[in-house]
């Protein structure tokens, strides 16, 4: 997935497999929906820009909210992959969570359309079905992080303490990358030197609940 501008129109393709297809569609419309919204986006738009009719991308999704759905649920699969691995490689907690948090970080910068879709979109627009993947893999998403923090503190702490930290580091890394990405224009520091600035200040702050 890349970040250009899609495409006004695309020539009309052959079939193709289906999986390639359904791939094609939804990089065109991770484009779409970031540069126009989810509602200036349209199943035409993002039909043209793929060069396949509107009614050969309703064989792959039965709408719009399907289709972000899906780019969302993928984004945070590729996290919770993320987490998942780190929980099973790192063995020192407050290692685990500085990797956790700069793999968040990195991510955000390494894929900006579908951070901006998972993180930035409306939430009703994501979870319109209630019974969706994004809302699923969110959740364990979520939970896993959380589950990083609690290890990395002390033993016998309060569970509800630990809630708050970790929401408090999520919202800051979050911060960091929303806008550095929403302000371009602006004369930032080295981006490494940002992200473990940051990264040095949150953990030495936990360091002492």
């Amino acid at each position: 997935m890349t970040d250009q501008a899609p495409k006004a129109r695309s020539v009309r393709k052959p079939k193709g497999e289906g999986h390639v297809r359904r791939g094609e569609i939804l990089a065109a419309a991770e484009q779409i929906f970031v540069a126009e919204g989810y509602e200036g986006a349209t199943i035409r738009k993002i039909a043209d820009a793929v060069g396949v009719s509107s009614t050969a991308l309703y064989l792959h999704f039965r709408d719009k909210s399907e289709i972000l759905n899906e780019i969302c649920q993928h984004a945070f699969s590729i996290l919770l992959a993320r987490c998942q691995e780190l929980a099973e490689t790192e063995t020192d907690p407050l290692v685990r969570l500085r990797k956790l948090l700069r793999s968040y970080v990195s991510f955000g910068f390494e894929n900006t359309n579908a951070y901006r879709l998972a993180f930035m979109t409306p939430v009703g627009q994501i979870y319109a079905d209630e019974k969706g993947l994004a809302r699923v893999v969110a959740a364990d998403l979520y939970a896993s992080f959380e589950k990083g923090v609690e290890q990395a503190l002390p033993p016998q702490h309060d569970l509800q303490r630990a809630r708050v930290l970790a929401q408090i580091l999520w919202a800051s890394t979050h911060g960091l990358v929303s806008i550095v990405m929403m302000k371009p224009h602006l004369d930032w520091a080295d981006r490494d030197d940002l992200i473990e600035t940051q990264l040095d200040i949150l953990l030495k702050a936990l360091e002492t609940q």
